[in-house]
């Protein structure tokens, strides 16, 4: 059922029906419970934004908001100055573009989303832009996309598009990105802005994200921490390359531009067909980074995340036991280590495919998804019923959208491969990528899913990887090369959409060779994301501390395996914070370690659905201290899960009591510590003991002896 929003003295329309520009008419509001972006129609016709912060408490005073200083979508070639958001070429050379309102629609699709579409005109030529926001009114979160289209007789070029301008009048800007690379991703750096314009960027095409992720938070006046301060956290749902540009003006005012990279990606539009960016979504918050989070953790399970309420699988994963040497004796023998742990489910990773190339290194096979007759002969579907014998299920690995040219495939198909004619092939990983631009990849790789799952109806999960980027990228199926960038993502996303009509719910781990491809326009085809391929227990600390700025814990894959130094317990306390699974040959624990495991897991199973749905809340930073403490608190404040890790502390350092946050303080909580190793007992004072949540919340307990690299799970239980 659709609603109609009615906005009294400030916006009026008629359900689904435009609101033309009238001289009573000239505000447009985009809200959720605690956030409003206003828009006002100025006497030229011009769109400004004229406010971005708090929702106003009484509605009467929205009517004030109504700046003309910050065009909100300024275009390029006239009188704009700065870094524009749209630049267009028309059929007769003209390099210019000017928008004024002309229309606008809301609507309320559904009771806790408003949507909003801004149409923009230019008076000389035939071109619209649409302003798009879906405005989701608990989490507090604004999608913002832009589509573009035009009735000239030809293509028109476009040389920048943007999903979304927002502008900011403050003192002083501090932005928090993260960047990184192969197994240390998501390092966090945060710096104040200087005039001129910062941009933090991606050209790699496929895992775009390897060196910059599509995330940042911005500070407003002052650095914001976690609990206090204005900040905006915003994302950009896509896949490729993106570009991210923050300019500081003369009147230090500031203007952020979120988009697609443009960079080689000029896009010639035909007629009457549209041009759609990809969604900026983005939250404000008065109460610091903690806040914007866990609006981004509501909004992602709810909208964002495949499945993002339901539960997840356990799993045992082949990699680090075998690497490329196994067979299907060895395979059925490690099942057994996956049933005494307890876990779901057991997963084949690669090396399983080919015969005319075997799989058994990474120069080969890659393309031919038959199985391995000298590994596997009596195929998947033997693994299958094996593993089930033994009381777990069984998933598998595939990397469909790359190519070794030691393959069948390649061999058969050249023209489906990404290259550059006259120039040598340039190899990562020694493969190359198919060209997804080319229905014909697209239905291959359709195929390879839809066949596996059909000739194996019982297989109960899939690893999704991705390993590496464009070099040398050249697509034979395409006139015009540079809308390669766009175009590859905009395929992969509508052959996954593909595998999803078929397949809704199969869980699918997003892997790009670690978190090349960790975004919320992969993730609504997914039900988890790897973020790196470093399992080191401490490491692994930094790279979650950052991922969970914006993604949840129940799409954030983490794996005890043998990287780090650090004991079986600790490794396993890092990787619960997530989605707990193992990549480790488990014949290789000692019997205390097994026990310990097997009891982990069991807990795990246990508190899982505070983590995975309960409300995150960073209490000390490994970034600010030699420790990190996190809590999980479920929606009825009636439980919750602490988990403490000492990192590299030395003989003299002391650490004061955590306080913890999002509990009842009217309630009575009994704190215990689980996760101990066998035949330990806890060393905490607050263990065993009850406390009320005023206390815990104002007081706090001590959670941080001084010996290194030692970890505590606590589990924290209101009493009747």
């Amino acid at each position: 059922m659709k609603y109609t929003l009615v906005l009294f003295a400030v916006v009026l329309f008629a359900f689904g029906q435009p609101v033309r520009a009238q001289q009573n008419t000239k505000q447009i509001l985009v809200q959720t419970d605690k956030v409003t972006l206003a828009f006002t129609v100025g006497k030229n016709q011009k769109l400004y934004q004229s406010y971005l912060g708090p929702k106003l408490s009484n509605a009467q005073d929205n009517g004030q908001l109504s700046g003309t200083k910050h065009e909100a979508y300024a275009p390029s070639g006239t009188d704009n100055l700065f870094e524009p958001a749209i630049r267009v070429l028309h059929n007769d050379g003209n390099p210019s573009l000017e928008l004024k309102y002309a229309q606008h629609t809301a609507q309320q699709p559904e009771a806790n989303v408003t949507q909003t579409a801004i149409h923009l005109k230019d008076p000389k030529y035939p071109v619209e832009v649409i302003l798009h926001f879906s405005a989701y009114q608990k989490e507090n979160i604004i999608k913002a996309w832009t589509e573009i289209k035009h009735q000239e007789k030809k293509p028109v070029v476009l040389g920048n598009f943007a999903s979304a301008m927002l502008h900011f009048d403050a003192p002083n800007y501090w932005l928090s990105q993260f960047h990184g690379d192969w197994a240390g991703e998501m390092q966090l750096q945060e710096h104040q802005l200087t005039s001129g314009i910062k941009v933090i960027d991606s050209k790699l095409g496929t895992r775009a994200h390897k060196f910059q992720s599509p995330t940042f938070l911005l500070s407003l006046d002052k650095p914001a921490g976690e609990n206090h301060g204005e900040v905006i956290a915003g994302t950009l749902a896509w896949s490729g390359n993106f570009q991210f540009a923050f300019e500081l003006d003369e009147q230090n005012s500031l203007r952020v531009l979120a988009g697609m990279n443009p960079h080689a990606s000029e896009y010639h539009l035909p007629a009457n067909k549209p041009f759609v960016t990809p969604a900026f979504i983005f939250t404000y918050s008065q109460q610091g980074k903690g806040e914007a989070s866990r609006s981004f953790h509501r909004w992602a399970r709810n909208y964002g995340i495949l499945d993002g309420n339901k539960p997840r699988l356990t799993l045992l994963n082949n990699w680090e036991a075998t690497y490329f040497d196994f067979d299907q004796q060895k395979l059925v023998g490690l099942f057994d280590g996956a049933a005494q742990l307890g876990v779901d489910l057991f997963l084949l990773d690669d090396g399983w495919f080919g015969n005319k190339y075997p799989r058994n290194a990474a120069n080969a096979g890659l393309g031919d998804w038959q199985e391995n007759k000298t590994k596997l002969p009596s195929g998947i579907g033997y693994l299958v019923e094996e593993a089930e014998k033994k009381g777990v299920k069984f998933g598998i690995w595939l990397e469909p959208e790359m190519v070794n040219p030691k393959s069948e495939l390649y061999e058969k198909h050249p023209d489906w491969i990404l290259k550059l004619p006259n120039r040598d092939e340039h190899y990562q990983r020694n493969q190359l990528i198919l060209d997804l631009t080319n229905p014909k990849v697209q239905d291959f790789i359709f195929k390879l899913v839809d066949d596996l799952l059909t000739k194996n109806p019982r297989l109960a999960y899939i690893k999704w990887d991705c390993n590496r980027t464009f070099t040398n990228a050249f697509s034979p199926n395409l006139k015009v090369q540079s809308h390669l960038p766009i175009d590859y993502v905009n395929s992969l996303y509508k052959t996954l959409a593909r595998i999803r009509q078929k397949h809704p719910h199969l869980p699918i781990m997003l892997c790009s060779g670690g978190g090349g491809r960790v975004d919320y326009g992969a993730l609504p085809y997914f039900t988890e994301f790897w973020p790196s391929d470093n399992t080191d227990g401490l490491e692994r600390i930094f790279i979650q501390w950052g991922y969970s700025q914006f993604f949840p814990a129940v799409a954030m894959s983490g794996h005890v395996t043998s990287w780090g130094k650090q004991t079986v317990k600790f490794r396993t306390d890092v990787a619960m914070m997530g989605k707990l699974g193992y990549d480790i040959q488990v014949s290789e624990f000692s019997e205390q370690e097994l026990q310990f495991s097997k009891q982990a897991v069991a807990n795990y199973k246990r508190l899982s659905d505070v983590i995975w749905f309960g409300d995150q809340y960073r209490l000390v930073s490994p970034y600010e201290e030699k420790r990190a403490v996190l809590l999980y608190v479920n929606e009825a404040q009636s439980k919750a899960v602490l988990f403490s890790y000492n990192l590299q502390t030395r003989h003299r350092d002391r650490f004061t009591p955590v306080r913890l946050q999002g509990l009842n303080p009217q309630k009575q909580y009994l704190v215990q510590e689980t996760n101990l190793m066998p035949e330990t007992k806890s060393a905490y004072a607050a263990n065993g003991k009850t406390y009320s949540g005023d206390y815990l919340m104002k007081v706090g307990i001590a959670v941080s002896p001084t010996t290194a690299l030692t970890s505590a799970v606590f589990e924290i239980t209101e009493k009747p």
